[in-house]
C-alpha cells in the first residue's frame, strides 16, 4: 500500500479534455506528493476546452508508445466531450486501460472518461456514475449506474462533472493507499 507521496500515477489525454478535469486532478495529486506524468497520442503538448472554447495547453511527458503501465499505481482520465471520443477509438489507449485493469490498479474516470470504460469493456457488473449525457451508454454497457459525486468498484472509480473534483482526487488518494485490486480482466 503506497502512501500517495510514494505513487505514480498517469494521465492519459488528447486535445480537448476538460480544462479542471486534467489540471485539477494532476495538479492535486502533485501537492500531495505523487509522481503524476501526462501522456498523449504522440508525447506532444495538448489543449484543453474551457467553457465554450479552447483552454490551456498541458505539456506531455510520454506518447502512448512509452507508456510502461508496471510503472503506475494509478490511471486517471479526464473527460470533456471531445478527449474521451477521441480516445475510444484509439487502439493504444484502451489497451493501456485495459492492461491497468488487468494489473488490478486504481483508474479513475470523470465526465465523458467512462465512454472509455466501455470501449475497454471493463464497464459490466460495476457500479458507475458520469456525465448525464452518456449515462445510458454507460447502461448499456452493464454497469449499474447512479447519479452521485462518486461511484467505486473494486479500484475503479468514476464521478460525474468538475463539480465532483474535490470527491472524485480524495477517493483517487483513498484507493491509491489501498493498493492494488483483484479483479477480473478485461
Amino acid at each position: 500500500m503506497p502512501s500517495i507521496d510514494q505513487s505514480k500515477i498517469l494521465i492519459l489525454s488528447t486535445n480537448g479534455f476538460e480544462q479542471s478535469e486534467l489540471e485539477f486532478p494532476r495538479d492535486q495529486l502533485r501537492a500531495k506528493g505523487a509522481t503524476v506524468h501526462v501522456a498523449t497520442p504522440d508525447g506532444e503538448t495538448i489543449r484543453g476546452w474551457d467553457g465554450d472554447d479552447w483552454g490551456r495547453d498541458a505539456e506531455a511527458d510520454l506518447g502512448f508508445d512509452e507508456v510502461k503501465t508496471i510503472e503506475y499505481d494509478a490511471l486517471v482520465l479526464p473527460g470533456g466531450q471531445i478527449n474521451p471520443d477521441i480516445l475510444r477509438v484509439d487502439d493504444r489507449a484502451i489497451e493501456i486501460i485495459q492492461t491497468f485493469a488487468e494489473e488490478g490498479k486504481i483508474i479513475a474516470a470523470i465526465c465523458h472518461a467512462p465512454w472509455l470504460l466501455v470501449e475497454a469493456g471493463i464497464a459490466k457488473g460495476r457500479e458507475m456514475t458520469s456525465y448525464q449525457s452518456i449515462k445510458t451508454d454507460v447502461i448499456n454497457a452493464g454497469a449499474d449506474w447512479v447519479d452521485q459525486s462518486v461511484a467505486i468498484s473494486n479500484g475503479i472509480i468514476t464521478s460525474r462533472n468538475p463539480d465532483d473534483l474535490k470527491d472524485f482526487v480524495a477517493k483517487i488518494v483513498e484507493e491509491v493507499e489501498e493498493g492494488r485490486h483483484e479483479r477480473q480482466a478485461a
